[in-house]
């Protein structure tokens, strides 16, 4: 397990994915993923088996409250580039409707970008999200993450389109790469 002040980062199991698929189920939170259906059990555990398990660009990580083990979310890194070193990072904390919080998801993200950096020697990581996701623009600056670019109304969501914005963390900007 990975740690943090507040949390730990462990293998997703079998026994998380009803809770998992139930937060990515949920309207409020689910507008904020790429993923806009609802996900059945199928959907689930073909991602756990496909993805999870069996594909090397794909690193996932249940979230845990450290003192207690509960789980809290999922983050991980997506479509690694072994060559180029790069990684989309996501992250969400499912529990308490919370999404993206001041204490666990800060200290899941760190636990995170110091792996990518220092364990699996990354020099990139990016993240696409909505224009509309003002929560994880903020997070996502607070961390230290530069803003690329913006792609105009790549998603449609709730009536309308919204921009895709693209955020990015070198190595060489983060104090965690050591």
């Amino acid at each position: 397990m990975l740690l943090g002040e507040h949390t730990g980062l462990r293998a997703i199991e079998a026994d998380d994915l009803p809770q998992l698929m139930e937060w990515r189920n949920r309207p409020e939170l689910r507008r904020y993923f790429r993923e806009y259906r609802e996900l059945n059990a199928t959907q689930q555990r073909q991602w756990f088996d496909g993805r999870v398990n069996a594909d090397p660009s794909t690193r996932m990580f249940a979230i845990v409250e450290r003192n207690s083990g509960r789980l809290l979310g999922a983050c991980g890194l997506c479509y690694i580039d072994w060559v180029n070193r790069t990684a989309d990072f996501s992250i969400y904390i499912g529990a308490d409707g919370l999404y993206i919080d001041d204490r666990f998801a800060p200290d899941a993200a760190r636990v995170m970008i110091a792996y990518a950096y220092g364990e699996l020697g990354l020099h990139r990581l990016w993240s696409e999200i909505y224009a509309f996701d003002t929560a994880k623009q903020a997070f996502f600056e607070r961390l230290g993450f530069q803003l690329d670019g913006r792609h105009r109304q790549t998603h449609w969501a709730e009536g309308g389109w919204h921009d895709s914005l693209y955020y990015s963390l070198l190595s060489s900007d983060s104090a965690l790469s050591a």
